[in-house]
């Protein structure tokens, strides 16, 4: 789950993390009434959408070719700034080609920058550790940074037996050329951040740029922050900061139901048990020149309701020309997964190619359901020939 930059900063701010004042406006003049509330003469307008790279993005409808966020510096420029915004599409190196709208902006107020630094903590798999990832590259993409100069960036794990400790901050806060009072504030920093990603589960936490002011202070000048799904029964207040304009709305009804769903760009749509086997199954495709449209895992204890759910969801989707349904019954029984799929196709009817292919438990009382379904229903031995067939069929 992704949130907002505003939204963001206002919870690490709960954590004692600096940041710069700020208001969000949905509106040209709710921004300029936003920035009269702000100190300062240069005030800074940001869109706001839940992808990176803003600054060096450009609108659709924007000639002039100017990016995401820009500095005002008068109530005129501010609500310039905002129209050029609100109610248009931004396109970064994240969007891709189709843009995000924007619906909001974020007011900031300036600030005397010395430097830029990048800062960012999140799960190492190999270590099985937090890790705080740094560079003294700030307000570069820091992919960008890891293919030219990896020796920039700095990474150090934190042991969950001990927790953080002051070491951690000042070993980083040196290696990045910090001196003075700015090894001191770095380390509070390092430890608000670390504070809120363990409290809020956070699957990453982002700042870039992190800057040092020209009065030593160490400021979060944009943040990211992104929550391990699996742990948001324990976050309602966190579920009510999700913008569902930001959502795809396919993957917002698939969590209705609890399904594992996310959209992808091919034409193939995939219904699979096991987030193995729906890997497995978008692999196969590629390998038979296809490409999947979603990943889609029902589950093991999926009923019949889920699947119809799940159905109705793929042939939304009109970038669909062939259904691939592969499933091995285990806990999942094929005959809960054939009733879904005859619910669904004759409640929303069946354009494209639908191969199926089931294993396991019940396999021949789901086979006899589709079979005296009179669907149009192609059938695969296994999982080589259904992938061969649909990507066949959906051509």
């Amino acid at each position: 789950m992704n949130i907002h930059e505003y939204q963001a900063k206002e919870l690490l701010k709960e954590f004692g993390v600096t940041v710069l004042p700020g208001q969000v406006a949905w509106t040209p003049e709710e921004a300029v009434t936003a920035a009269s509330k702000l100190k300062g003469s240069v005030w800074v307008v940001k869109s706001q959408i839940h992808a990176g790279g803003r600054g060096a993005g450009h609108f659709v409808d924007d000639p002039t070719g100017k990016g995401g966020v820009r500095l005002a510096r008068s109530p005129d420029e501010v609500r310039a700034a905002a129209t050029a915004m609100l109610g248009h599409t931004l396109v970064t190196r994240q969007t891709g080609a189709a843009g995000r709208r924007v619906s909001r902006v974020y007011v900031e107020a300036g600030s005397d920058i010395e430097r830029e630094l990048y800062l960012s903590m999140l799960i190492d798999r190999a270590s099985a550790r937090v890790t705080i990832v740094a560079s003294a590259e700030g307000g570069i993409e820091i992919e960008e940074v890891a293919a030219k100069s990896p020796e920039k960036i700095l990474r150090v794990s934190i042991d969950p037996a001990t927790g953080i400790s002051g070491f951690h901050g000042r070993r980083l806060a040196y290696a990045l050329g910090l001196a003075g009072k700015q090894v001191s504030a770095f380390g509070k920093f390092v430890a608000g951040i670390y504070a809120a990603f363990m409290k809020l589960d956070c699957a990453i936490v982002e700042i870039n740029p992190l800057v040092v002011t020209t009065a030593g202070e160490i400021v979060a000048l944009d943040a990211k922050l992104s929550f391990d799904d699996n742990a948001l029964f324990r976050h309602p207040e966190l579920e009510k900061l999700i913008d569902e304009s930001e959502e795809d709305p396919k993957e917002l009804e698939a969590a209705k139901y609890n399904l594992n769903y996310v959209a992808l760009d091919g034409s193939i749509g995939c219904m699979v048990n096991g987030a193995g086997l729906a890997m497995a199954t978008m692999d196969i495709i590629k390998h038979y020149g296809g490409a999947p449209a979603n990943f889609l895992d029902v589950g093991g204890g999926a009923t019949a309701e889920k699947v119809t759910a799940a159905f109705k969801i793929i042939t939304s989707d009109a970038r669909v020309r062939g259904i691939f349904v592969n499933i091995f019954g285990g806990i999942m029984k094929c005959d809960t997964i054939a009733s879904g799929i005859v619910t669904a196709v004759k409640e929303v009817g069946l354009k494209v190619p639908l191969v199926v292919r089931l294993e396991g438990t019940n396999v021949e009382l789901g086979k006899k359901l589709l079979a005296e379904s009179k669907l149009n229903v192609v059938a695969a031995s296994d999982m080589a020939d259904g992938a061969k067939k649909i990507v066949e069929l959906s051509k």
